[in-house]
């Protein structure tokens, strides 16, 4: 569904050059889970970014349903977000004056959507905050602030979740509902691509993706532990 094809990053130039990403290739398939792992400054989240579309690579191409996406202008990034890819943050980055379900509905209204209020009540009640639709981000614990973020990128019913450290700001209570719901989310088909530095929260998913100085070091196949 969505292939990596030797992707290279560098950033800088002459002695400030640096290479994030040297050469790296990966296919996501229908319903995959995977886990990119590797020490502070191995690229994994510019590996992340590029696939979402959020940065471009130096080299090499991202193909999603047999497109070329990385080469996309915002508009066509724009269409591609809608029902496709979806980003979920570490920090959330809900806006403090709105409510959860306000912040789920923005995506929708950006677009000009009205009458889906029904649908924003319905994420919301999906990751278990129906109760919690009317209170601010600064009301919420900080793992009912990444459930609504997890409704609002659910908003647009996306085939593949990108997730950035979205356990690392919780308690291992917290992070173990958060994954709970991931996998739930994957076993209904969606593919989900998580970066983490916890083998913890890694070992969740089907293959570990090792990165170390920008390059795939190894491949751990996880799926007869985690079958869904």
């Amino acid at each position: 569904m969505l292939e990596v094809r030797k992707i290279s990053k560098v950033y800088g130039e002459g002695e400030a050059r640096v290479v994030a990403l040297d050469n790296v290739s990966l296919r996501i398939a229908d319903g995959d889970f995977k886990a990119i792992m590797g020490p502070s400054g191995s690229g994994k989240s510019t590996l992340l970014n590029i696939i979402g579309g959020l940065d471009t690579p130096s080299d090499g191409e991202v193909v999603l349903g047999g497109k070329r996406i990385d080469n996309l202008d915002e508009n066509g990034l724009v269409e591609i977000r809608r029902g496709e890819i979806a980003y979920i943050f570490q920090q959330y980055h809900l806006l403090p004056s709105l409510t959860a379900f306000e912040n789920v509905i923005l995506p929708l209204l950006f677009r000009g959507i009205e009458g889906k209020f029904g649908e924003a009540r319905r994420m919301l009640a999906r990751v278990g905050l129906e109760k919690r639709a009317e209170h601010k981000p600064s009301q919420l614990s900080g793992g009912e602030q990444q459930r609504v973020a997890i409704a609002r990128a659910l908003i647009d019913d996306p085939k593949v979740l990108l997730a950035d450290e979205p356990t690392g700001n919780m308690d291992q209570k917290t992070g173990g509902e958060i994954l709970d719901l991931f996998k739930q989310l994957n076993k209904e088909g969606r593919a989900i691509v998580m970066v983490t530095h916890n083998p913890e929260i890694a070992k969740h998913a089907r293959e570990i993706i090792v990165l170390c100085d920008g390059r795939i070091a190894d491949r751990l196949n996880n799926r007869k532990e985690n079958k869904v």
